[in-house]
């Protein structure tokens, strides 16, 4: 039984030697691996302090920003990781409100007035140029016959 005791007092002053004499890993050295993994990701960064990775930047989706943080957790040494990132807001890609097609038409319409340009201005269709009275109410009854929708007439009548 002292046998046993001893053994196992022995094997537990063992293991406290053990994890006493483990090498503490300093922060400057934790920041260099942590920043390594960081550099996937142009728009992040890390500081560590104290064996705490403080993750900020901006991140594509929440997934990309999900495996940064389990990256810089793997780290032998980082104890935490405190999340300051955001998500992108995502690219909304912007389409012109007016139908090329119809776009199209009022510039056929259009095409006997050489000064007239037909263009999508802040997505609506605008005419603009210099003509006369007659020839803006020529224009107005083409376009309008087409029911192009709102139309903009920002020409000079001279």
């Amino acid at each position: 039984m002292k046998k046993t005791l001893a053994m196992a007092v022995l094997a537990l002053a063992v293991s406290f030697g053990t994890i006493a004499c483990k090498k503490k890993i300093s922060d400057a050295e934790l920041q260099t691996t942590a920043t390594t993994v960081v550099t996937s990701n142009p728009s992040a960064s890390v500081e560590v302090k104290d064996g705490t990775a403080h993750l900020s930047g901006t991140f594509a989706d929440e997934a990309s920003k999900d495996a940064m943080i389990a990256s810089l957790k793997a780290i032998p040494g980082i104890k935490d990781v405190m999340d300051m990132a955001t998500i992108a807001p995502p690219v909304v890609e912007t389409v012109s409100a007016v139908d090329p097609e119809v776009q199209q038409k009022v510039a056929d319409a259009v095409k006997d007035f050489p000064s007239v340009k037909v263009e999508v201005v802040n997505g609506e269709l605008t005419l603009t140029g210099n003509v006369s009275p007659e020839q803006a109410k020529k224009i107005k009854m083409s376009v309008d016959a087409l029911k192009a929708g709102k139309v903009n007439y920002n020409y000079t009548v001279k």
